[in-house]
């Protein structure tokens, strides 16, 4: 009987021993020089992959069906890809506000958007995103813009309260993505349009992780880490910000 006792106990050992072992094999840390060659790569393939619809918004091909194939890739409107990475691709003059207003660093925005996340991995050695998730979707939850989002600008009384209540002295780059305000810098504001107006995106801005909030923790925790964002985007407004809103 003890032989056999002790028999299970070895096994259930074992069992435990592999189970870590496993574990221990699932966790990949890829180094950063090769996550930011993902991140470019599965870029440039999924502007391959994808177009915009009639209302601008990003829609993947379908191999399935025809009615698709008219629509130019992403690839083929004119873009250009910024130092840190950042892409950012404008719809047709048409699409644009005219003559437009310029977008400053600390201005208050309102934006119109469907932006998702994806980590960029390689698998087979073929390199594409994967694991996509929703960051705001305006279109199918409120159908207005986001107002003053502290991804794009956090106002330093925000930032004050976090760290005395925390105990800490984060920055800027806590809240803020970095690519995304480089990108709107290429792009011009609506004047004021009725936040019930009906959408038509302007583009996308396309931000890399180390462009976004690369494996830092933020004010997601660590969500985000390593991922790239897709900003499908109409800008509404855009106006200067006042001293009692910073």
């Amino acid at each position: 009987m003890k032989k056999i006792l002790l028999g299970i106990a070895l096994c259930v050992v074992a069992l435990q021993s592999c189970k870590k072992d496993n574990d221990e094999e699932e966790i990949v840390v890829v180094p950063i020089a090769d996550q930011n060659a993902y991140d470019d790569a599965a870029a440039i393939k999924f502007m391959e992959s994808n177009y915009f619809n009639d209302k601008g918004v990003i829609t993947a091909f379908d191999d399935t069906v025809t009615t698709d194939d008219n629509y130019p890739k992403l690839s083929s409107y004119p873009h250009e890809t910024l130092p840190s990475g950042v892409i950012y691709i404008k719809r047709a003059e048409t699409f644009q506000p005219n003559p437009g207003k310029e977008i400053a660093p600390t201005d208050v925005i309102s934006i119109m958007q469907v932006t998702k996340t994806y980590i960029a991995t390689k698998t087979d050695d073929k390199i594409a995103y994967s694991s996509e998730s929703t960051f705001i979707n305006n279109v199918t939850t409120s159908g207005v813009p986001s107002t003053d989002p502290a991804y794009f600008y956090v106002k330093q009384s925000v930032l004050d309260a976090y760290n005395k209540a925390n105990n800490t002295t984060v920055g800027r780059d806590f809240y803020e993505i970095e690519g995304l305000q480089e990108g709107l810098k290429h792009f011009k504001s609506f004047d004021n349009l009725d936040p019930s107006t009906d959408y038509n995106m302007q583009g996308v801005i396309i931000v890399p992780s180390r462009a976004a909030y690369a494996r830092d923790n933020t004010i997601y925790g660590t969500v985000y880490a390593n991922r790239s964002f897709v900003f499908n985007f109409q800008l509404y407004n855009t106006r200067t910000r006042l001293d009692s809103e910073k």
